[in-house]
């Protein structure tokens, strides 16, 4: 099959690259030209595990090219999977400007086309989205009606940073909303390499499932520190506590996200969240519980915080900055907030993260870390013995084999506290 993927993030990138290994010819489009040069060059514009070796292979196979010309895309494809973002706006709607940008930019480029096209949506939509905003945009950009010209289904993403070539290839489930069995069976021959359930539904119930699983991950992480605080106001050791508690994989779900720690951040669960939220408030309705998570999720970091103050110490070495281990990603890090609230306390901070380099950074990350974090980059070290050497306490932010064995090495009186 031939593929267009717009946008050339975490989705994008991660979705072209094993579309290609597949062995499908797919074409990734994306306004920022590093990015695009980046996979003509055989390069993954993002840090991800294995990822590199992917888009290497399917660049070499002639299965995978970038192009910054949607018209292009569009003539040398059958399917275009819109993988753009959908950042939150102040009030916790998501913003789909650059989505219905190019739905719009899609609708254009199908204008004087005499095939039949098909339209996947990939980004995280609240449900109304496609029916009410993208399919109106496509139809009048292109003067085509839906059904006619061209079809429009939902194929949701669950993958997660860090481990999200494997979530592509074993996902634990693939959803498509489709308006007619026609594209549904399309999509169905096209995710019949995975072993998981294929699950068709209608546009909305499809868009709706992407926030039933991120806002039940999110309830789940706060439910597991919450647990984890009080027992350890208890006097008890609140990972043993979680362990046994997640023995009962009927009653209890599973154990995915119920270890205590740390405060959850990324791009998708805070996002997904607040746009939940949003909506519900647009619909007169109270979900009190729902809107705690994030009360709660920030309170961890607090406390945190809270904790580090108390032992007295000045000197901190922070290990790990991005929202997760294996990316790059600054987007609602839990980390960096931490790191602003220690700095705000006249703490002295260094921090290691392979990942977070400044000459390594492209796109979103770069833009966020230059406008809204400048003063952290400054304290970004090259080497992490750097970060530990000085420090009297050190955060083991990220669970990592690196850092783990860097903290073995720590000195008397140094001390170490695991998120």
């Amino acid at each position: 099959m031939r593929i267009a993927i717009f946008g050339l993030g975490y989705v994008g990138t991660v979705t072209g690259a094993c579309f290609a290994m597949q062995g499908h010819k797919v074409v990734g489009v994306d306004i920022n030209s590093e990015k695009v040069k980046a996979i003509n060059q055989g390069k993954s514009p993002i840090i991800e595990r294995e990822l590199d070796d992917v888009i290497a292979s399917g660049v070499k196979a002639g299965n995978f090219s970038g192009a910054s010309s949607t018209k292009e895309a569009i003539a040398k494809t059958d399917m275009a999977m819109i993988c753009v973002g959908t950042p939150s706006m102040e009030s916790g709607a998501i913003n789909v400007g650059h989505l219905k940008s190019v739905a719009e930019d899609i609708g254009k480029a199908l204008k004087n086309m005499g095939r039949f096209y098909t339209i996947v949506i990939r980004s995280t939509v609240l449900p109304g989205t496609t029916e009410d905003v993208l399919i109106p945009a496509i139809e009048q950009a292109s003067g085509k009606k839906l059904d006619k010209g061209f079809a429009v289904c939902v194929n949701p993403e669950f993958m997660r940073e860090g481990n999200s070539l494997e979530d592509f290839y074993k996902p634990a489930k693939t959803i498509i909303g489709a308006a007619s069995e026609r594209e549904a069976d399309l999509l169905k021959r096209l995710y019949s390499f995975t072993q998981a359930p294929i699950i068709v539904s209608d546009i909305k119930t499809a868009e709706f499932s992407k926030y039933l699983d991120n806002v039940f991950h999110g309830l789940k992480i706060s439910f597991a520190n919450e647990i984890g605080n009080i027992a350890k106001k208890s006097g008890l050791d609140p990972v043993k506590a979680m362990e046994i508690f997640c023995k009962d994989t009927v009653s209890n779900i599973s154990p995915r996200y119920l270890k205590p720690g740390f405060a959850f951040g990324g791009s998708c669960l805070p996002k997904d969240i607040k746009a939940l939220l949003y909506k519900a408030k647009t619909q007169d309705l109270d979900i009190p519980l729902i809107n705690s998570i994030l009360r709660s999720n920030d309170m961890q970091v607090d406390i945190v915080a809270r904790d580090i103050l108390r032992t007295g110490k000045k000197k901190i070495g922070m290990l790990g900055l991005s929202f997760k281990p294996g990316t790059d990603d600054l987007r609602e890090s839990q980390l960096v907030r931490l790191a602003e609230i220690l700095i705000g306390k006249g703490l002295k901070l260094k921090i290691y993260d392979k990942n977070i380099a400044m000459a390594k950074l492209v796109g979103a990350n770069r833009k966020y870390i230059n406008k809204e974090i400048p003063h952290i980059s400054s304290l970004l070290c090259k080497r992490i013995n750097e970060a530990i050497r000085d420090s009297e306490l050190i955060i083991l932010g990220h669970d990592t084999k690196e850092f783990k064995e860097a903290v073995k090495k720590l000195k008397k009186p140094q001390i170490l506290m695991k998120l």
